[in-house]
């Protein structure tokens, strides 16, 4: 069964130079309880904000901005705008090397490259390889994040790139560690599949031939997001740690004490 995501106030805004922004206020715990409304957002990069978009972000009174994004990203779409007393925390969670012919190929690359990176299968296998590494590899990026978090850096923005999968992952696991419903973190998820929320392809070859259905459907596994890569991420954490709170404490090392100030910090009774 779906789960239906609450309705939420004019914080779920559409910006104009921000893609993927929403605030993930109003979804429910286990213990029924739900999270905050004007706690937590995520989007993708700030780079390309606009004075209005910049005016509407400062007036949400964020502490902490997480940028997701490596030193390659920064060099595709630039660093993120200055927001009005924010402090701008860079975590990466993915290394600029790793992969980095692909990625030349999925914006240089003709039909046939793209074919032999991305088809049959293989561009969701590289996706979920990715979401699986992302748990395994990095929990002392993510226990960082948990740790600020229910010390005093809310309310915060996580972003990425297009904000679906570094942040996204990140986003889940924030919202893992307050007891959130499965089913709602995975709505939530979904959502970047909106056609106004998807990261914008940049290709080189930006002609009919190079911006093709066929090219698009090549790359669509690389900028949708999909059930069974978010999927792949609960699996990883099932398989590694066996149950969600050994990798809370085991993986992430929170304690009791941190765990229960991030309830207090991000959510509250239904």
């Amino acid at each position: 069964m779906t789960q239906q995501l609450p309705q939420v106030p004019p914080t779920h805004a559409e910006l104009t130079g921000v893609r993927n922004f929403r605030d993930v206020g109003g979804l429910p715990t286990t213990d029924g309880r739900r999270v905050r409304f004007g706690r937590l957002y995520r989007s993708g990069h700030l780079a390309h904000a606009t004075e209005q978009d910049r005016a509407f972000l400062d007036g949400l009174g964020l502490h902490t901005v997480f940028d997701f994004r490596n030193a390659a990203d920064h060099k595709l779409d630039g660093y993120d705008v200055e927001l009005t007393g924010v402090r701008n925390v860079s975590i990466p969670l993915s290394d600029p090397a790793d992969g980095a012919e692909f990625w030349r190929l999925v914006r240089d690359g003709n039909i046939e490259q793209l074919c032999s990176i991305l088809a049959n299968g293989k561009g969701v296998e590289r996706m979920v390889a990715s979401y699986r590494s992302i748990i395994r590899d990095r929990t002392g990026e993510h226990s960082r994040v948990l740790h600020a978090l229910a010390e005093d850096s809310v309310p915060a923005l996580m972003h990425c790139a297009a904000g679906k999968d570094r942040a996204g992952l990140s986003i889940a696991v924030s919202l893992l560690a307050v007891g959130v419903e499965r089913e709602a973190i995975e709505a939530d998820y979904l959502l970047s599949n909106d056609a106004h929320r998807r990261y914008k392809v940049k290709r080189s070859d930006t002609s009919a031939t190079g911006m093709s259905d066929e090219v698009m459907e090549l790359l669509d596994p690389l900028f949708g997001a999909r059930p069974e890569y978010l999927a792949a991420a609960f699996d990883t954490i099932a398989e590694t740690w066996d149950t969600t709170e050994r990798y809370l404490t085991e993986g992430l090392g929170l304690s009791p004490r941190t765990r229960e100030r991030l309830r207090e910090r991000l959510t509250e009774e239904a």
